[in-house]
């Protein structure tokens, strides 16, 4: 990236914070003030990849407040005592301290940490994506034998939804997790969000698969996991 191109993002971030401060928060000022003063109650932590492309808050229409965020590369959540990194202690927090009733792990389309999975000499350079990669494996190993897929973007779809599952099956080793699910406190979900269309796919486990949500009406999805 040359010196002009740096020189423009920062412009570009900088822009936009202006008109955060012009039209967007004085619309929202007493919104933005009694979060202020009365503390954060997110109702979900919303795990989901650090992908650019991906805008949680817009895509859920949600406010100051209301989601925690977790991103990560491929959305991925280590086992409990696997790896203490950054998602351990959110996960815990958002759970026993913010008491969040809601758990989404949130994959995408085109996800390149996926792509890392199927083909491992994309990611050959990047020893560490290598090694968080990793805690991806089992669901890359599932699509595996389950079939083979003859073409690349097949493969590549099935394991963006096979990684949710096994990532949601991760969260119920930790211990806040597991013991706000035999409370009946927490719900885990499992999303699949295709980038190109805005549309959002949801874990249905009686069907075992994912469904899409709908304009129409509202859909409630059951735990998953």
């Amino acid at each position: 990236m040359s010196s002009h191109d740096i020189n423009q993002s920062r412009d570009r971030l900088i822009a936009g914070v202006r008109r955060f401060q012009k039209e967007i928060y004085p619309n929202q000022k007493e919104r933005y003030q009694k979060v202020a003063r009365e503390g954060q109650k997110p109702h979900t932590l919303f795990i989901t990849c650090a992908d650019s492309r991906i805008d949680p808050e817009l895509i859920t229409q949600s406010g100051p407040g209301e989601i925690f965020v977790l991103r990560n590369i491929g959305n991925i959540v280590p086992a409990y005592g696997e790896v203490m990194g950054g998602v351990t202690p959110i996960i815990e927090y958002a759970v026993c301290e913010l008491g969040v009733g809601h758990i989404v792990v949130c994959g995408h389309s085109d996800c390149g940490a996926m792509h890392g999975l199927l083909h491992p000499e994309k990611v050959a350079g990047l020893p560490t994506v290598q090694a968080w990669l990793r805690n991806a494996e089992a669901a890359l190993s599932i699509v595996r034998q389950r079939s083979q897929p003859e073409e690349d973007s097949s493969a590549l779809e099935e394991l963006i939804e096979e990684n949710v599952l096994q990532q949601l099956h991760h969260l119920q080793t930790h211990p806040g997790v597991a013991g706000a699910l035999a409370a009946g406190k927490l719900a885990l979900s499992g999303w699949v969000y295709d980038i190109a269309h805005g549309a959002v796919h949801i874990y249905d486990e009686g069907q075992h698969k994912f469904l899409a949500v709908t304009s129409e009406q509202p859909r409630t999805s059951g735990a998953a996991g």
